[in-house]
């Protein structure tokens, strides 16, 4: 038996296939990103509402056979299928299994199965007693119509929404973030109720006939402190109304406590719930641009574009000039974007993304390129570098361009005064206000000017000036007529914005 389990999962461990299913699955049921996962929740939302539905319809009408097996077995197998995937994934026994032969190999011992199943199971365990899990079990149990006490069964599948509906999620974790003074005062409603029931019981059961057990008298305190009060039972001693009137007083007082409670709470994660949501939308975008930091360069940045982004963010770690970002009319959050979790809370795998590295700070930029280069190869990092001496270290890092403004205001001002006419083409064309403009061409496979040379093109036929090609990260300036053009070079050319979008379109599609 010990050399059956041993052999599946060894197996099991290196099978690609099966460890890409149990991955898919993890994703499915617990990536927010994962595009699938949407899909699914609503399926289960629906699979819950009209379960809830047919038990509430079967209190005055009778129930198709079709509805009712679709309620008993159909939905109930939905769930047991999702409690099992869920409890499947929560930890790897084969995992556990496998490390523990590859140890007792090294060390030349005797491989012990049962310890290390025991250990597994008992996470297991750990998972299902969890009220998440509990729910998930409960609601497996279908609401067999001929005992009556198990229709209530079909309620648990209502909290089921907990885990599928995010405000309700958020709710829940903003109430757990202060579980520490409800629970303080949950204790203080037992002790006053309690007390205050007591007291009542022992004044007046001999005396109020609406007052014969204990039950009775906690009922009454438990509806007095809550000041709803229906009526039934009041006190008729003295000593009874005293003790009312102290209860509803604190009954007021603590419904203030918890309601000042709560709403410091949702007033401390409103910022973060609104933050998580624009996280939330910027991810849906199959392509994007994060800028880190709101400062004179990302001003610029945003003024120089003569089209508007669309699906952008902005990170900064200093709330006031991420307001001043929102003032500006920009979309940023209070972020750290030198931090691994930051980054790693926007779609790498299903997203094409840019960051603009634009800190004060060099360090801060090394850091969000090895960060981002970390995540992920993908990810195109452009970086500002304030001092020269360090800009190996940014090449080091995996920067992919790298901007020295201060470079390029030394050269702007020496050619503004060593050789004026270039400084003003030069900004006119940079600006915008030039009738001309450079633009880049990026040749793809299906482009019809793959494998033709730059005279075959014959780009003055199109009013377009040839600067250079970029290939495989160099540039050749003003290439020879001979030179052929190939898939995914980059054409660097000048002219008038009609004249790029005529050659755009007659070579596009090839």
């Amino acid at each position: 038996m010990k050399q059956l389990i041993l052999s599946l999962a060894l197996f099991l461990r290196k099978s690609k296939r099966y460890r890409a299913i149990k991955e898919s699955v993890r994703d499915m049921l617990t990536n927010s990103n994962n595009p699938y996962k949407r899909f699914f929740d609503a399926f289960i939302i629906f699979l819950i509402i009209t379960s809830v539905f047919i038990l509430i319809y079967e209190v005055k009408h009778p129930v198709p056979q079709w509805l009712d097996n679709y309620d008993i077995y159909f939905v109930s197998f939905v769930f047991l299928v999702e409690y099992l995937l869920r409890l499947w994934i929560h930890t790897d026994l084969m995992k556990y299994i496998v490390d523990e032969y590859h140890d007792s190999q090294f060390l030349h011992r005797e491989f012990e199965l049962w310890p290390v199943m025991k250990y597994g199971v008992k996470e297991k365990l750990k998972y299902m007693i969890t009220p998440a899990a509990i729910i998930d079990l409960l609601a497996i149990f279908p609401a067999y119509r001929p005992l009556r006490v198990l229709r209530i069964f079909v309620l648990f599948r209502v909290l089921k929404l907990l885990r599928y509906t995010k405000s309700i999620h958020q709710f829940v974790e903003v109430i757990s973030n202060k579980r520490f003074e409800l629970l303080t005062l949950l204790f203080l409603l037992v002790f006053i109720v309690m007390t205050a029931g007591i007291a009542i019981y022992i004044l007046e059961e001999h005396i109020n006939p609406k007052i014969e057990t204990l039950f009775d008298s906690i009922y009454w305190a438990l509806i007095t402190i809550s000041t709803v009060g229906y009526g039934d039972i009041s006190p008729v001693t003295d000593a009874g109304r005293m003790i009312s009137m102290l209860i509803i007083i604190s009954g007021i007082a603590m419904i203030s406590f918890a309601t000042s409670v709560i709403v410091s709470a949702f007033s401390e994660r409103l910022h973060e719930l609104k933050e998580n949501r624009i996280v939330e939308q910027i991810n849906k975008s199959r392509s994007f641009l994060i800028i880190c930091g709101y400062g004179q360069m990302t001003k610029m940045f945003f003024r120089q574009r003569r089209k508007t982004i669309d699906n952008y963010i902005i990170l900064d770690k200093d709330p006031k000039l991420v307001e001043d970002a929102r003032k500006d009319g920009y979309q940023a959050i209070v972020e750290d974007a030198s931090r691994f979790e930051t980054l790693r809370k926007f779609n790498v795998e299903h997203s094409n993304i840019t960051i603009l590295c634009l800190t004060r700070s060099d360090v801060e930029n090394i850091y969000i390129t090895l960060n981002a280069k970390s995540i992920s190869r993908k990810i195109k990092v452009i970086a500002r570098v304030n001092d020269m001496n360090i800009v190996s270290k940014f090449e080091y890092a995996g920067a992919d361009h790298l901007l020295m403004p201060n470079q390029v205001a030394n050269t702007m001002i020496r050619t503004a005064i060593t050789q004026p006419t270039m400084y003003k083409a030069i900004h006119a064309i940079l600006t915008g206000k030039s009738v001309a403009r450079i633009d880049e061409i990026h040749v793809h496979e299906k482009h019809s000017i793959v494998d033709k040379s730059i005279a075959e093109l014959n780009f003055k036929s199109s009013k377009l000036l040839l600067i250079g090609v970029e290939r495989d990260g160099e540039f050749l300036f003003n290439p020879l007529p001979t030179e052929r053009i190939r898939s995914y070079d980059i054409l660097l050319v000048m002219g008038r914005q009609i004249s790029l979008d005529y050659f755009n379109e007659k070579h596009e599609g090839g």
